[in-house]
Protein backbone atom coordinates (compact mmCIF):
# COMPACT_ATOMS: atom_id res chain seq x y z
CA UNK A 1 0.00 0.00 0.00
CA UNK A 2 1.49 3.36 -1.07
CA UNK A 3 1.69 6.44 1.17
CA UNK A 4 -1.26 8.26 -0.50
CA UNK A 5 -3.69 5.40 0.09
CA UNK A 6 -2.40 4.97 3.62
CA UNK A 7 -2.96 8.67 4.40
CA UNK A 8 -6.48 8.51 2.97
CA UNK A 9 -7.27 5.48 5.10
CA UNK A 10 -5.91 7.20 8.19
CA UNK A 11 -8.09 10.25 7.54
CA UNK A 12 -11.18 8.07 7.18
CA UNK A 13 -10.38 6.30 10.44
CA UNK A 14 -9.85 9.58 12.25
CA UNK A 15 -13.03 11.15 10.86
CA UNK A 16 -15.83 10.90 13.44
CA UNK A 17 -18.88 8.92 12.44
CA UNK A 18 -22.18 10.65 13.03
CA UNK A 19 -25.07 8.26 13.25
CA UNK A 20 -28.47 9.72 12.57
CA UNK A 21 -30.87 8.59 15.16
CA UNK A 22 -34.18 7.52 13.71
CA UNK A 23 -37.19 8.55 15.72
CA UNK A 24 -40.08 6.17 15.50
CA UNK A 25 -43.35 8.04 14.98
CA UNK A 26 -46.51 6.88 16.68
CA UNK A 27 -49.92 6.90 15.02
CA UNK A 28 -50.78 10.13 16.84
CA UNK A 29 -47.60 11.77 15.53
CA UNK A 30 -48.44 10.76 11.97
CA UNK A 31 -51.98 12.12 12.23
CA UNK A 32 -50.68 15.35 13.79
CA UNK A 33 -48.14 15.81 10.97
CA UNK A 34 -50.76 15.16 8.29
CA UNK A 35 -53.13 17.72 9.81
CA UNK A 36 -50.28 20.24 10.09
CA UNK A 37 -49.28 19.76 6.46
CA UNK A 38 -52.89 20.11 5.32
CA UNK A 39 -53.51 23.28 7.33
CA UNK A 40 -50.28 25.01 6.31
CA UNK A 41 -50.62 23.79 2.73
CA UNK A 42 -54.13 25.26 2.56
CA UNK A 43 -52.89 28.50 4.10
CA UNK A 44 -50.05 28.68 1.55
CA UNK A 45 -52.51 28.05 -1.27
CA UNK A 46 -54.80 30.84 -0.02
CA UNK A 47 -51.83 33.24 0.06
CA UNK A 48 -50.52 32.16 -3.36
CA UNK A 49 -53.78 32.02 -5.34
CA UNK A 50 -54.38 35.82 -5.59
CA UNK A 51 -50.97 36.24 -7.25
CA UNK A 52 -51.66 33.30 -9.54
CA UNK A 53 -55.10 34.65 -10.43
CA UNK A 54 -53.55 38.04 -11.19
CA UNK A 55 -50.97 36.41 -13.44
CA UNK A 56 -53.37 34.23 -15.46
CA UNK A 57 -55.52 37.29 -16.15
CA UNK A 58 -52.53 39.21 -17.48
CA UNK A 59 -51.69 36.46 -19.99
CA UNK A 60 -55.29 35.89 -21.15
CA UNK A 61 -57.12 37.75 -23.88
CA UNK A 62 -59.14 40.86 -23.05
CA UNK A 63 -62.34 39.20 -24.24
CA UNK A 64 -61.83 36.20 -21.93
CA UNK A 65 -61.22 38.42 -18.92
CA UNK A 66 -64.26 40.57 -19.78
CA UNK A 67 -66.47 37.46 -20.00
CA UNK A 68 -65.19 36.29 -16.59
CA UNK A 69 -64.14 32.83 -17.77
CA UNK A 70 -60.52 33.08 -16.51
CA UNK A 71 -60.52 31.30 -13.17
CA UNK A 72 -57.86 28.59 -12.82
CA UNK A 73 -55.82 28.68 -16.04
CA UNK A 74 -55.08 31.19 -18.84
CA UNK A 75 -57.58 31.44 -21.70
CA UNK A 76 -56.29 32.45 -25.17
CA UNK A 77 -52.72 32.88 -23.93
CA UNK A 78 -51.06 36.15 -24.97
CA UNK A 79 -48.27 38.49 -23.85
CA UNK A 80 -49.77 41.47 -25.64
CA UNK A 81 -50.86 43.11 -22.38
CA UNK A 82 -47.25 43.36 -21.20
CA UNK A 83 -46.27 44.89 -24.55
CA UNK A 84 -49.13 47.38 -24.26
CA UNK A 85 -48.09 48.26 -20.72
CA UNK A 86 -44.52 49.09 -21.71
CA UNK A 87 -45.86 51.04 -24.70
CA UNK A 88 -47.38 53.56 -22.29
CA UNK A 89 -45.16 56.61 -22.57
CA UNK A 90 -44.24 57.39 -18.96
CA UNK A 91 -44.49 53.90 -17.48
CA UNK A 92 -40.90 52.97 -18.32
CA UNK A 93 -39.70 56.13 -16.61
CA UNK A 94 -41.82 55.31 -13.54
CA UNK A 95 -40.36 51.80 -13.46
CA UNK A 96 -36.82 53.23 -13.60
CA UNK A 97 -37.58 55.73 -10.81
CA UNK A 98 -38.96 52.98 -8.58
CA UNK A 99 -36.02 50.62 -9.14
CA UNK A 100 -33.39 53.34 -8.72
CA UNK A 101 -34.88 54.70 -5.50
CA UNK A 102 -35.16 51.17 -4.10
CA UNK A 103 -31.51 50.35 -4.90
CA UNK A 104 -29.90 53.69 -3.95
CA UNK A 105 -32.16 54.38 -0.97
CA UNK A 106 -31.70 50.88 0.45
CA UNK A 107 -27.91 50.96 0.03
CA UNK A 108 -27.57 54.32 1.80
CA UNK A 109 -30.00 53.29 4.54
CA UNK A 110 -28.12 50.06 5.24
CA UNK A 111 -24.77 51.86 5.36
CA UNK A 112 -26.11 54.58 7.70
CA UNK A 113 -27.91 52.08 9.94
CA UNK A 114 -24.82 49.88 10.22
CA UNK A 115 -22.47 52.71 11.12
CA UNK A 116 -24.88 54.49 13.49
CA UNK A 117 -25.81 51.20 15.16
CA UNK A 118 -22.12 50.45 15.70
CA UNK A 119 -21.54 53.92 17.16
CA UNK A 120 -24.43 53.46 19.57
CA UNK A 121 -22.57 50.53 21.14
CA UNK A 122 -19.49 52.63 22.00
CA UNK A 123 -19.32 54.13 25.49
CA UNK A 124 -16.80 56.66 24.16
CA UNK A 125 -19.50 58.29 22.03
CA UNK A 126 -20.29 61.83 23.18
CA UNK A 127 -23.66 61.98 25.02
CA UNK A 128 -24.50 58.45 23.90
CA UNK A 129 -27.56 58.09 26.16
CA UNK A 130 -29.03 61.39 25.00
CA UNK A 131 -28.69 60.60 21.29
CA UNK A 132 -30.02 57.08 21.73
CA UNK A 133 -33.10 58.32 23.59
CA UNK A 134 -33.56 61.10 21.05
CA UNK A 135 -33.45 58.47 18.30
CA UNK A 136 -36.12 56.35 20.01
CA UNK A 137 -38.43 59.36 20.52
CA UNK A 138 -38.55 59.94 16.76
CA UNK A 139 -40.15 56.51 16.36
CA UNK A 140 -43.26 57.60 18.28
CA UNK A 141 -43.64 61.29 17.37
CA UNK A 142 -43.58 63.03 14.01
CA UNK A 143 -44.60 66.41 12.67
CA UNK A 144 -47.57 65.19 10.64
CA UNK A 145 -48.53 65.41 6.99
CA UNK A 146 -48.80 69.19 6.46
CA UNK A 147 -45.73 70.22 8.53
CA UNK A 148 -43.80 67.40 6.87
CA UNK A 149 -44.75 68.66 3.40
CA UNK A 150 -43.87 72.23 4.41
CA UNK A 151 -40.50 71.05 5.65
CA UNK A 152 -39.83 69.20 2.39
CA UNK A 153 -40.87 72.32 0.47
CA UNK A 154 -38.52 74.58 2.45
CA UNK A 155 -35.63 72.14 1.94
CA UNK A 156 -36.26 72.05 -1.80
CA UNK A 157 -37.04 68.33 -1.82
CA UNK A 158 -40.46 68.58 -3.51
CA UNK A 159 -40.41 67.75 -7.22
CA UNK A 160 -36.87 66.57 -6.57
CA UNK A 161 -35.57 63.00 -6.90
CA UNK A 162 -33.57 63.42 -3.67
CA UNK A 163 -36.90 63.71 -1.86
CA UNK A 164 -37.15 59.93 -2.15
CA UNK A 165 -33.62 59.25 -0.87
CA UNK A 166 -32.59 61.72 1.85
CA UNK A 167 -35.58 61.42 4.27
CA UNK A 168 -35.30 57.61 4.30
CA UNK A 169 -31.58 57.29 5.03
CA UNK A 170 -31.90 57.38 8.83
CA UNK A 171 -34.34 54.73 10.11
CA UNK A 172 -34.38 54.54 13.95
CA UNK A 173 -35.85 51.03 14.13
CA UNK A 174 -33.16 49.62 11.83
CA UNK A 175 -30.42 51.35 13.82
CA UNK A 176 -31.72 49.75 17.00
CA UNK A 177 -31.74 46.33 15.32
CA UNK A 178 -28.12 46.74 14.23
CA UNK A 179 -27.11 48.01 17.68
CA UNK A 180 -28.64 44.96 19.35
CA UNK A 181 -26.94 42.62 16.90
CA UNK A 182 -23.50 44.26 17.26
CA UNK A 183 -23.76 43.95 21.04
CA UNK A 184 -24.09 40.17 20.60
CA UNK A 185 -20.72 39.98 18.81
CA UNK A 186 -17.95 38.93 21.26
CA UNK A 187 -16.11 41.99 22.56
CA UNK A 188 -12.83 40.06 22.47
CA UNK A 189 -12.71 40.49 18.68
CA UNK A 190 -12.61 44.28 18.97
CA UNK A 191 -10.20 44.19 21.90
CA UNK A 192 -7.72 42.06 19.99
CA UNK A 193 -8.02 44.40 16.98
CA UNK A 194 -7.37 47.42 19.20
CA UNK A 195 -4.28 45.72 20.59
CA UNK A 196 -3.03 45.25 17.03
CA UNK A 197 -3.44 49.00 16.40
CA UNK A 198 -6.73 49.02 14.48
CA UNK A 199 -9.01 52.06 14.72
CA UNK A 200 -12.80 52.27 14.84
CA UNK A 201 -13.17 52.53 11.06
CA UNK A 202 -10.92 49.53 10.44
CA UNK A 203 -12.77 47.47 13.04
CA UNK A 204 -16.11 48.46 11.54
CA UNK A 205 -15.18 47.63 7.95
CA UNK A 206 -13.05 44.52 8.62
CA UNK A 207 -14.87 42.92 11.56
CA UNK A 208 -18.32 44.37 12.34
CA UNK A 209 -19.59 44.73 8.77
CA UNK A 210 -18.76 41.14 7.64
CA UNK A 211 -20.16 39.62 10.83
CA UNK A 212 -23.38 41.67 10.58
CA UNK A 213 -24.52 40.33 7.21
CA UNK A 214 -27.66 38.61 8.61
CA UNK A 215 -29.05 41.75 10.24
CA UNK A 216 -27.94 43.95 7.33
CA UNK A 217 -29.79 41.66 4.92
CA UNK A 218 -32.86 41.88 7.17
CA UNK A 219 -32.99 45.67 7.21
CA UNK A 220 -32.17 45.69 3.49
CA UNK A 221 -35.38 43.73 2.88
CA UNK A 222 -37.33 46.14 5.07
CA UNK A 223 -35.87 49.13 3.23
CA UNK A 224 -36.29 47.71 -0.28
CA UNK A 225 -39.91 46.71 0.31
CA UNK A 226 -40.64 50.10 1.86
CA UNK A 227 -39.14 51.99 -1.10
CA UNK A 228 -40.75 49.72 -3.67
CA UNK A 229 -44.27 49.93 -2.21
CA UNK A 230 -44.21 53.60 -1.24
CA UNK A 231 -46.45 55.93 -3.22
CA UNK A 232 -47.61 58.56 -0.71
CA UNK A 233 -44.36 60.53 -1.00
CA UNK A 234 -44.70 60.43 -4.78
CA UNK A 235 -48.34 61.50 -4.69
CA UNK A 236 -47.72 64.38 -2.24
CA UNK A 237 -44.25 65.63 -3.08
CA UNK A 238 -44.09 65.01 -6.84
CA UNK A 239 -47.40 66.53 -7.94
CA UNK A 240 -45.83 68.83 -10.54
CA UNK A 241 -43.26 66.32 -11.83
CA UNK A 242 -44.95 63.38 -13.63
CA UNK A 243 -41.52 62.17 -14.79
CA UNK A 244 -40.55 61.55 -11.13
CA UNK A 245 -43.68 59.62 -10.15
CA UNK A 246 -43.24 55.99 -9.08
CA UNK A 247 -44.73 52.84 -10.52
CA UNK A 248 -47.09 52.49 -7.55
CA UNK A 249 -48.30 56.04 -8.11
CA UNK A 250 -49.06 55.18 -11.73
CA UNK A 251 -50.97 52.10 -10.59
CA UNK A 252 -52.99 54.31 -8.24
CA UNK A 253 -53.81 56.62 -11.16
CA UNK A 254 -54.94 53.66 -13.26
CA UNK A 255 -57.14 52.43 -10.43
CA UNK A 256 -58.84 55.83 -10.24
CA UNK A 257 -59.31 55.98 -13.99
CA UNK A 258 -60.94 52.54 -13.99
CA UNK A 259 -63.26 53.61 -11.17
CA UNK A 260 -64.18 56.79 -13.03
CA UNK A 261 -64.98 54.84 -16.20
CA UNK A 262 -67.14 52.49 -14.17
CA UNK A 263 -69.08 55.43 -12.76
CA UNK A 264 -69.60 56.89 -16.24
CA UNK A 265 -71.21 53.68 -17.46
CA UNK A 266 -74.04 54.20 -15.01
CA UNK A 267 -75.17 57.39 -16.80
CA UNK A 268 -77.13 57.55 -20.05
CA UNK A 269 -75.12 57.08 -23.26
CA UNK A 270 -75.75 55.89 -26.76
CA UNK A 271 -75.01 52.25 -27.58
CA UNK A 272 -71.83 53.09 -29.52
CA UNK A 273 -70.52 55.31 -26.72
CA UNK A 274 -71.37 52.64 -24.18
CA UNK A 275 -69.44 50.01 -26.14
CA UNK A 276 -66.39 52.29 -26.33
CA UNK A 277 -66.53 52.95 -22.60
CA UNK A 278 -66.82 49.23 -21.84
CA UNK A 279 -63.84 48.49 -24.11
CA UNK A 280 -61.80 51.19 -22.36
CA UNK A 281 -62.80 49.83 -18.97
CA UNK A 282 -61.79 46.27 -19.87
CA UNK A 283 -58.50 47.45 -21.36
CA UNK A 284 -57.78 49.58 -18.32
CA UNK A 285 -58.60 46.64 -16.07
CA UNK A 286 -56.09 44.41 -17.84
CA UNK A 287 -53.40 47.09 -17.78
CA UNK A 288 -54.10 47.55 -14.08
CA UNK A 289 -53.61 43.83 -13.48
CA UNK A 290 -50.40 43.84 -15.54
CA UNK A 291 -48.90 46.82 -13.70
CA UNK A 292 -49.80 45.20 -10.37
CA UNK A 293 -48.07 41.98 -11.45
CA UNK A 294 -44.92 43.84 -12.50
CA UNK A 295 -45.03 45.74 -9.21
CA UNK A 296 -45.23 42.59 -7.08
CA UNK A 297 -42.86 40.35 -9.07
CA UNK A 298 -39.48 41.86 -8.02
CA UNK A 299 -40.24 41.42 -4.31
CA UNK A 300 -41.32 37.81 -4.90
CA UNK A 301 -38.01 37.18 -6.69
CA UNK A 302 -35.73 38.96 -4.21
CA UNK A 303 -37.21 37.63 -0.97
CA UNK A 304 -36.36 33.91 -1.41
CA UNK A 305 -32.77 34.87 -2.25
CA UNK A 306 -32.47 36.89 0.98
CA UNK A 307 -34.50 34.50 3.12
CA UNK A 308 -31.55 32.65 4.69
CA UNK A 309 -30.11 35.95 5.96
CA UNK A 310 -33.53 37.21 6.94
CA UNK A 311 -34.22 34.19 9.18
CA UNK A 312 -30.93 34.66 11.03
CA UNK A 313 -31.31 38.40 11.43
CA UNK A 314 -34.91 38.40 12.59
CA UNK A 315 -34.02 36.09 15.50
CA UNK A 316 -31.33 38.43 16.88
CA UNK A 317 -31.44 38.81 20.60
CA UNK A 318 -33.48 35.63 21.05
CA UNK A 319 -30.43 33.79 22.45
CA UNK A 320 -27.92 35.80 24.46
CA UNK A 321 -24.64 34.43 25.73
Amino acid sequence: MDNTMQEGLDLKLKKPYHHKRKVKLTAKDVVFNIINYLIFGLFALICFFPFYYLFINTVSSTESVARGIVNFYPVDFTLQHYKDMFAIGDLGQAFFITISRAVIGTALMVAASAFCGYLMTKNEMWNKKFWYRFLIITMYFNAGLIPGYTNMLMLGLTDNYLGYIIPAIVQPFNIILVKTYVESIPAELEESAFMDGAGYWTIFTRIIWPLSKPILATIAIFGAVGHWNSFMDSMINMQNSPNLQTLQHKLYIWLNQSSNLGAVIGSSHSSSDLENIVDQLNSGKIIKYTIAMVTVLPILVVYPWMQKYFEKGIMLGAVKG
